[in-house]
C-alpha cells in the first residue's frame, strides 16, 4: 500500500521508505528515531491488539516521541502499514534442506501460513501494488527458485507463485473471517464443530446430494481422528494438485 495523491500509489515515496538503511548513507551519529524504529513500536501495537488500536500517535506515545516528530519519517499511516508489512513478514525459509521442488515449495507455503496465523493483522494491510520491500521480494525470490530448478519457465514460475501466494492469503483470510464469526453470541454456533452439527440436519440428500454427499464424507473423517500436518487440509490438498499440474506441465513439454 502506498500514499495516493489522487492520481494513484506514490512508489517513490514507499521505495525510499521500505529501503530505508539498506543503502550506505552518510557518515555520522545514527538518528535515535528511524523507520525501521517506528515500524517495530508499531507491530508490537498490532501484535497486542490488533490494527484497530494503532494510530501515529499511538506509536508515538510508544516510542516517548511527538506524532510530528514521527510525521518527519513517515508521512502517512498508510505508509506505515506498507513498512509494518515488509518489515514483520522478516526472513523467508531456508529452502537448501528440501529434499524437491515439492519439499521447497511446501516448506515456503508453511512458512507463509504459518505467518499469517501468528499475525492475522497482516491480512488487513491493503496491497495497492505488487510486493517492493526487500523482505517481501526476498519471499518472492526463494519460492521463484524451487519453481524454476522444477522446470518452469521464468513467466510461468512468476505466475506459479503469485498464484500460490493468493492460495495460501485467500485461505487464511477466509480461516480469521470464519474464526471472528464464530465468536458471536446470541445463541448462535462458535465453533466449526457446532455449525457443522447445525447443518447436518439442514443438508439432505433430496435438496443438496452433493454436498449431503461432502459432508456426510467429512463429518466421518473428522470423527475418527484430528488434522496433524502443518497445513489444513484443504490447503495441503489444494498445494498438492497444483504441484501435480507443474510436474504433469512440465513433462509434457519436455
Amino acid at each position: 500500500m502506498a500514499t495516493r495523491d489522487g492520481k494513484g500509489p506514490d512508489l517513490q515515496r514507499s521505495l525510499a521508505l521500505l529501503w530505508a538503511g539498506r543503502t550506505p548513507g552518510r557518515r555520522g551519529p545514527r538518528a535515535q528515531l528511524s523507520v525501521e524504529r517506528i515500524a517495530r513500536a508499531a507491530i508490537q501495537v498490532a501484535d497486542a491488539e490488533g490494527l484497530d488500536a494503532l494510530s501515529m500517535q499511538r506509536v508515538a506515545t510508544e516510542l516517548g516521541y511527538s506524532t510530528m516528530s514521527l510525521y518527519n519519517h513517515i508521512a502517512s499511516k498508510d505508509l506505515l502499514l506498507e513498512v509494518m508489512a515488509d518489515v514483520a513478514a522478516a526472513e523467508p525459509p531456508g529452502l537448501d534442506d528440501a529434499a524437491d521442488f515439492r519439499d521447497a515449495v511446501h516448506q515456503w507455503v508453511e512458512a507463509l501460513w504459518a505467518g499469517f496465523r501468528t499475525r492475522p493483522w497482516l491480512l488487513r494491510v491493503p496491497l495497492d501494488h505488487s510486493p517492493i520491500g526487500p523482505n517481501h521480494l526476498a519471499w518472492m525470490d526463494r519460492l521463484l527458485r524451487p519453481l524454476l530448478k522444477a522446470g518452469l519457465a521464468p513467466g510461468e514460475a512468476r505466475a506459479a507463485a503469485l498464484h500460490l501466494t493468493a492460495v495460501v492469503r485467500g485461505t487464511a483470510q477466509l480461516s480469521l473471517d470464519m474464526d471472528s464469526a464464530h465468536k458471536t453470541a446470541g445463541g448462535l454456533p462458535h465453533t466449526e464443530t457446532e455449525v457443522s452439527q447445525a447443518l447436518t440436519e439442514l443438508i439432505t440428500p433430496e435438496d443438496y446430494p452433493a454436498l449431503a454427499a461432502v459432508h456426510a464424507a467429512e463429518a466421518t473423517v473428522h470423527s475418527g481422528h484430528e488434522e496433524t500436518g502443518k497445513l489444513p487440509a484443504e490447503l495441503g490438498f489444494g498445494v498438492d494438485r497444483f504441484l501435480d499440474g507443474i510436474d504433469a506441465w512440465v513433462s509434457k513439454r519436455t
